[in-house]
């Protein structure tokens, strides 16, 4: 499996029981603590794993880092976490390559294993499917608001929480909940990653309701003041008619829809007789996931791929 249907990760198979799910990811900083950065960098690059069901095994730092600016001491903080978040995933990290660069860059290329009839693609969701999120919405906003000191000290912790938590149990937890198709949401947003799963799945669309997702703490009040990224009017003019609100949809949530994620949660189309064990499989171990929406036939000649009601 490649690139042909924006999967997260490329998978090759080994043997009849055994296949290996690569994938690569990295970023500028998005807070000033350095090990914090390493740990969040981590955390969203292990995501394309386990989207496809399949566990982490080995890990390579990947390293842009300006020499000329700061000192090596801050490279070592952004290593150590994502060390860190590379074990708490039971995986290893087997070192990595750097270059020097005006611009401080940090992620790694990941490593999984998979048995081939329990991978996860991002195709395969059907009408009448229910749509599971593992994570609320609003780093990017977050991010922003972070960036220009508009965030109070709750409010920033809420985002790195999230970021930084794994997506392990909800991803380890698809093939015993039968799931038919599963992405994480990360720069395209929600209504990015969601029209992939549409495209990927052939005649169907995605219906959220506005009423299920839920924002990080301090998310609404930021997008209220326009502390909105760039990435996400990108995303927006990307979609065009592909995506569509309801007259009650509020800008905020309109917003939050479309901006771009840092290490979000897991976005997973299940039939409907297992989507609430799911959810409350994930509860019982800690996670906060939430039923978001369903899926549907897409009308014949509707360019609907994802629908906010």
């Amino acid at each position: 499996m490649g690139s042909e249907k924006s999967d997260d990760a490329a998978v090759y198979r080994l043997r009849s029981d055994l296949a290996l799910v690569s994938t690569v990811d990295f970023f500028p900083p998005i807070v000033d603590d350095p090990y914090t950065y390493g740990r969040i960098a981590a955390a969203n690059a292990l995501s394309d794993v386990y989207a496809m069901g399949a566990r982490p095994v080995l890990a390579l730092n990947v390293v842009a880092f300006p020499t000329n600016r700061l000192p090596l001491a801050v490279l070592e903080e952004i290593l150590a976490g994502g060390m860190e978040r590379i074990v708490a995933a039971g995986a290893v990290v087997g070192g990595g390559h750097s270059v020097c660069d005006d611009e401080l860059k940090y992620g790694l290329s990941v490593t999984g294993t998979v048995a081939p009839g329990k991978i996860v693609r991002n195709g395969g969701a059907r009408s009448g499917d229910i749509l599971v999120l593992t994570k609320a919405l609003g780093t990017g906003i977050l991010a922003t608001g972070i960036k220009r000191g508009a965030v109070d000290d709750a409010e920033e912790r809420g985002a790195v929480e999230s970021m930084v938590a794994l997506n392990d149990v909800a991803g380890a937890a698809l093939a015993k909940f039968h799931a038919r198709a599963c992405t994480d949401i990360t720069g395209y947003g929600l209504a990015g990653h969601a029209a992939e799963m549409a495209i990927a799945s052939d005649g169907v669309r995605l219906v959220f309701g506005a009423g299920s997702l839920a924002l990080l703490p301090g998310t609404a009040r930021l997008a209220e003041a326009g502390m909105l990224t760039g990435g996400g009017r990108r995303n927006r003019d990307h979609l065009g008619r592909k995506l569509s609100f309801s007259g009650d949809v509020s800008p905020v949530l309109a917003e939050a829809v479309v901006d771009p994620q840092t290490s979000g949660g897991l976005l997973v189309s299940l039939p409907e007789k297992h989507a609430t064990g799911y959810v409350k499989f994930l509860h019982d171990r800690g996670v906060r996931p939430a039923i978001v929406g369903r899926v549907e036939a897409r009308p014949r000649r509707s360019a609907t791929l994802v629908a906010v009601e």
